[in-house]
């Protein structure tokens, strides 16, 4: 798992990791992985959040606004 680095200060992830296709999600508040896939979420989105996933900014707006619940 890769510590997010939450360049805006105020995210609620805490890590992630990537997959070829999908992506895994640790929120700060949370006790459990979410994990998007291309399945249930599309490639698009996955791709998106692994991005900004890497950069450290904007994941938890996108998880938030976007594929809230499209997770496996």
């Amino acid at each position: 798992m890769v510590r997010y680095k939450n360049l805006g200060g105020d995210s609620g992830v805490a890590g992630y990791e990537l997959g070829a296709d999908n992506i895994i999600v640790v929120f700060k508040c949370g006790k459990r992985p979410y994990r998007w896939s291309y399945r249930k979420a599309g490639q698009h989105h996955v791709e998106t959040m692994k991005k900004l996933a890497e950069t450290g900014q904007g994941l938890n707006s996108y998880i938030m606004t976007r594929v809230k619940n499209l997770y496996d």
